[in-house]
């Protein structure tokens, strides 16, 4: 399909624009490590990203992707800084972005959409892996998981989003690889494109019905 009268596109960040599992799985095994707890494969931990930092150190401290009810909350606060600190140091290594997205995000721009980031990644975190892979001026806005008092899947990023740039629901579209991405659209009934790579816990991104759903990120291009 062609999307008609849109202004502005919302992008997803790790999984989306770029693959982070590398950077993530190394700052999730020091903490491990440092608080003396086996550690996981990439391809472990990988399955665990999405859903935000807090998330994804109670995943690792539980060793599944279903979080254990019984994590101490000192414990798990103790190990979120752990991991921070060491990611912060670290952010970009193995990072990298998914391909025909500096191309794809450049041509946007230059049919002049306005572009912003929607992520659930920490909000200090966005700006320096941007600069890392020579994403910078490219988007408008950029707003991380703890810029607002909900992230998604709650739709509030989204509508923030829309306000502060002056526009309509209608007037944008959501881009992103996972079920919070969609379910965030699908709540304000905002259009959105789901990519078929990424991080999806294994599910069919079409299950959440984006209107759109691409394999390559270049294929946005054909959908403006």
């Amino acid at each position: 399909m062609k999307f008609t009268n849109k202004k502005a596109i919302l992008f997803d960040l790790d999984g989306t624009l770029i693959n982070s599992s590398p950077a993530l799985a190394l700052a999730v095994n020091h903490m491990l490590k440092t608080l003396g707890r086996d550690i996981f494969s990439e391809v472990i931990i990988h399955g665990w990203v999405g859903n935000g930092a807090q998330m994804l150190v109670q995943r690792a401290l539980s060793g599944q992707s279903k979080i254990d009810e019984n994590l101490d909350a000192a414990f798990s606060a103790e190990a979120l800084e752990t991991f921070l600190a060491f990611y912060a140091q670290n952010l970009c290594v193995g990072t990298v972005t998914y391909p025909n997205v500096p191309s794809t995000l450049k041509a946007l721009k230059s049919m002049g959409y306005r572009l912003a980031i929607v992520t659930n990644k920490p909000f200090a975190f966005v700006e320096p892996i941007l600069e890392g892979l020579k994403l910078t001026g490219l988007f408008e806005l950029i707003l991380g998981g703890d810029s607002l008092a909900q992230k998604k899947p709650d739709s509030m990023p989204l509508l923030h989003v829309c306000d502060t740039l002056g526009l309509t629901v209608e007037a944008c579209v959501m881009v992103g690889d996972s079920k919070n991405d969609m379910l965030a659209a699908n709540t304000c009934s905002m259009q959105s494109i789901g990519v078929t790579y990424g991080y999806n816990y294994g599910e069919d991104i079409g299950s959440y019905n984006p209107n759109v759903v691409v394999d390559n990120f270049a294929d946005i291009l054909k959908t403006f």
